[in-house]
């Protein structure tokens, strides 16, 4: 079984462009968060912030409480994916970029004349010296070789930064005992905690399991697949399908109040429904979530997470209601309707941040086309609408819900997706 992938996990990405980008920042603490105030989240941090203990998802005051001389770098989404790019191009230099996985992660298939380790290893530094020359000495990446993808990111994780890990048949299952499971990708804390509560505590544990036991645990097929990937079999992938479209934003204090954050709701509502029509899918269901700065103990609503009062902050949980969209809605006064409703019912205090979500979405074509003549006219509306804003702007057209808040929501930042820059209200197209 010989190396048949190569996967590249850029470090500490977003903060390392900002360094790229500001010799000033090189070899400083730095976190990189849309809000430079207590409540703003690091949505990166360097690796001078992470040797004194700052994480990336604290809050910065909680970093600053670790690290008092923080240096906060406003995001810059569009510089993001514009080194995205660069770096790609770079790759390409030396090896086809076969699959994006996100902005900061992708993977290349070897070719015959490079699944040795020696070759394999050439080819790695190769890479890194492409990105270091033709787009910045100051970006780093870690590099996992394997025979299949799965192993080849799992390596990635196992030297940082800089570092190049080559996972061969022969090192399998031992080289993974060391690992905790939730540094397997695909077990986040929910499995993480299955697995536990079926004695299965450690990597080495799981990789003693059989085909069948790994497929009880994850009641489905996908177990038996994580069998084959511990064994670095190269199995054939599932067609992938999109199964939602949603944008989410911190609120800043002067848009917390109720009415005012429904205008941001209704902002991210119209990307949302503008992309997934630039998409071809239509959602069959819309989530709101929201977050209340402040605890409420009266209140009893629906859908509410836990019967005590709701602690502050980021420790609070969400509350969150789903409506049904029938099958497959395309037009975005239906849309609208359809969050108003939902905002109705949100529990009462300041909203500290909001989550609109399309889902479970079909293909145009899959769906029943409207029968009745004001369904069809709000459908070639929104087209009209996303048209005129193509041509003139995100803002030529849109709905007086959102007027208050039509510049809110500009910092967005593209985590398990590159931005397709075609497209309005992209976040070049914001931050201009």
């Amino acid at each position: 079984m010989s190396l048949r992938y190569l996967f590249v996990d850029l470090n500490a990405y977003f903060a390392s462009v900002e360094q790229q980008l500001q010799p000033s920042l090189r070899g400083v603490p730095i976190g990189v968060s849309p809000i430079d105030g207590p409540s703003g989240c690091c949505i990166a941090v360097s690796y001078e912030a992470k040797k004194l203990g700052v994480k990336t998802g604290m809050t910065v005051g909680e970093a600053r409480k670790l690290c008092p001389n923080l240096v906060v770098a406003p995001a810059r989404p569009e510089e993001y994916v514009r080194f995205h790019h660069l770096i790609l191009a770079a790759v390409d230099t030396v090896i086809p970029v076969e699959r994006v996985f996100s902005i900061d992660e992708f993977s290349c298939r070897l070719m015959r004349g490079e699944r040795e380790p020696q070759q394999a290893t050439e080819l790695a530094n190769r890479i890194k010296h492409a990105i270091r020359t033709k787009v910045g000495d100051h970006l780093k990446c870690s590099i996992g070789v394997a025979p299949n993808r799965f192993l080849a990111k799992v390596g990635t994780d196992m030297q940082k930064p800089d570092g190049l890990t080559i996972i061969e048949e022969h090192d399998l299952p031992h080289k993974l005992h060391r690992l905790e499971l939730i540094d397997l990708a695909g077990i986040g804390p929910k499995m993480d905690a299955r697995l536990k509560g079926e004695g299965v505590h450690t990597v080495e544990q799981l990789c003693a399991l059989s085909e069948n036991e790994m497929q009880r645990l994850w009641a489905s097929v996908v177990g038996k697949r994580w069998w084959h990937w511990l064994r670095g079999h190269d199995l054939d992938e599932f067609a992938s399908h999109k199964r939602s479209i949603g944008h989410q934003h911190v609120l800043a204090p002067e848009y917390r109040k109720p009415a005012d954050a429904r205008g941001v709701a209704m902002r991210l509502l119209h990307k949302a429904a503008a992309r997934a029509r630039a998409l071809g899918y239509l959602p069959q269901h819309m989530t709101l979530r929201v977050r209340i700065e402040e605890p409420r103990d009266s209140y009893a609503g629906p859908r509410r997470t836990t019967s005590a009062p709701a602690p502050t902050g980021w420790n609070a949980p969400a509350w969150s209601m789903t409506a049904a969209l029938g099958g497959g809605v395309g037009d975005t006064l239906t849309l609208i309707n359809e969050l108003a409703q939902l905002w109705e019912k949100i529990p009462p205090g300041r909203v500290k941040f909001v989550d609109v979500t399309l889902h479970d979405l079909i293909a145009v074509g899959a769906a029943t086309a409207p029968l009745f003549e004001p369904e069809r006219n709000r459908v070639k509306l929104a087209k009209a609408m996303d048209e005129l804003n193509r041509k003139h702007g995100k803002h030529a057209v849109y709905s007086a819900a959102m007027h208050d808040a039509k510049e809110t929501a500009q910092g967005g930042i593209a985590f398990s997706h590159v931005p397709d820059l075609k497209l309005t209200d992209t976040v070049t197209n914001r931050m201009r």
